[in-house]
């Protein structure tokens, strides 16, 4: 149990997934969020619930899954939280904490309604994020504080009158994409946002120690969801769910950081830091805390197996998948092409590389051996020796539907409450 209340800063990327250095890819220059990977507890298997931008950080500032608190799609889509949803930054509020919101969010038009005492998320922009924390830390005084920092920049596109493109020869071309020139010009821009928001992190780092802060704060950097590439962001497969996650603890702690191979949820987030603080966790919080491992390194892991959904994207596209160290396991519920990019990956050039490539159907259901298969190539599903591994895994995501009640439409009533939605909130924002 902490002896004074411990502040927590929040440092949140767009479109990035792991794709940093700091998770063993060459070429990515980020000094600073290597250094604070050094400094933290760095989750080697953690994943988004969704792998598209409001439901993702819906779960990881609410502990609950995008079909449960309402944030099954894209806030600008006319996509909102229920009622009964309690935010990370409610919480701690209501138990004292000074809670701040600078840049990115994306989990709602209004940002007033996300339970911060103050906030200004009128420019995202890394530089201008970084200012108003800056402003902030010297003003804040003795008062526990919640900072959530989200920035912008490394998501499509990638100016180059905004950034300096790296050397499209040092970059790592993922395996899931073709090793064509377009492509490494593509991950070139890509590579150069990074450069741009890892030095803003180094900014904040900095300020923190300025003002003596890092002994009692808690420092959380994460990303969304997958990077913006065909075959990653908006996909169920790890390079659209999978994300970076490190764990700085208050060095007034003492603690021995480590990596931690175990399997980790968005919806984790929350009871985690809330555990952490020895705050109580809103009984309707849906994840499972990882604070014992953090703090004991002899705890087993928190969870077996993770649970990952798409619903809404551009379009209805339901999908549904559980993980575990061993396989993946998807189930496809509509009659669609292979991969559905996204409109900003479909007109890149990395997406004009691999057009017609995903034309086939996707099968209904698709399973993947991870030890044997980690880029989850070849579906499994279906054959005999694999028949007991599919039955427990599909019984897994089975019953996690009926307990967090994930009822899907079906694909036309699915059509129309996508339209209607966007329709709606179209309306409200003429009036």
């Amino acid at each position: 149990m902490p002896q004074i209340r411990e502040n927590v800063v929040l440092v949140h990327w767009h479109d990035v997934g792991r794709h940093l250095h700091s998770y063993g890819v060459e070429g990515v220059v980020s000094p600073n969020t290597d250094a604070l990977a050094a400094e933290s507890f760095r989750f080697t298997d953690a994943h988004a619930t969704a792998p598209l931008c409001s439901p993702s950080r819906g779960s990881l500032l609410t502990g609950r899954y995008p079909h449960d608190n309402g944030l099954a799609g894209l806030a600008h889509h006319g996509w909102a939280y229920h009622d009964d949803v309690e935010t990370l930054p409610a919480v701690l509020a209501g138990h004292g904490w000074h809670t701040a919101l600078f840049g990115m969010q994306h989990e709602s038009t209004d940002p007033a309604t996300l339970g911060y005492d103050e906030h200004d998320a009128s420019n995202s922009f890394c530089d201008h994020v970084v200012s108003l924390a800056e402003s902030f830390l010297e003003r804040v005084g003795d008062r526990p504080f919640l900072l959530n920092a989200g920035f912008f920049e490394t998501h499509r596109p990638y100016p180059a009158s905004d950034y300096e493109h790296a050397d499209p020869a040092t970059v790592t071309v993922p395996d899931y994409l073709p090793d064509t020139a377009s492509v490494r010009e593509d991950l070139a821009g890509f590579y150069g946002s990074i450069v741009k928001a890892d030095a803003a992190v180094g900014r904040l780092l900095d300020a923190l120690d300025r003002h003596g802060l890092a002994e009692n704060t808690w420092v959380v950097f994460h990303t969304d969801h997958g990077e913006a590439f065909p075959r990653a962001k908006s996909t169920l497969y790890a390079p659209g769910t999978g994300i970076a996650l490190m764990i700085r603890p208050p060095r007034g702690r003492g603690l021995a950081t480590r990596h931690l191979e175990e399997l980790f949820s968005g919806v984790d987030l929350v009871p985690t830091l809330l555990n952490l603080l020895a705050v109580e966790v809103p009984a309707k919080v849906q994840g499972v805390s990882h604070a014992a491992q953090l703090l004991d390194r002899t705890a087993p892991a928190a969870r077996t197996e993770v649970f990952t959904e798409k619903t809404y994207h551009d379009s209805y596209d339901p999908i549904r998948a559980v993980r575990t160290k061993a396989f993946s396991y998807l189930e496809n519920y509509t009659d669609q092409p292979e991969l559905v990019l996204p409109l900003d990956i479909a007109d890149s050039l990395s997406g004009v590389a691999v057009a017609g490539s995903y034309d086939a159907r996707r099968p209904p259901v698709e399973l993947y051996d991870l030890r044997a298969d980690p880029g989850e190539r070849t579906n499994l599903a279906g054959l005999p020796e694999y028949a007991d591994a599919q039955a427990e895994l599909a019984l897994l995501l089975r019953r996690w539907r009926e307990e967090t009640g994930d009822e899907l439409p079906s694909p036309a009533e699915g059509a129309a409450i996508a339209e209607r939605n966007l329709t709606d909130h179209l309306a409200r924002q003429e009036v």
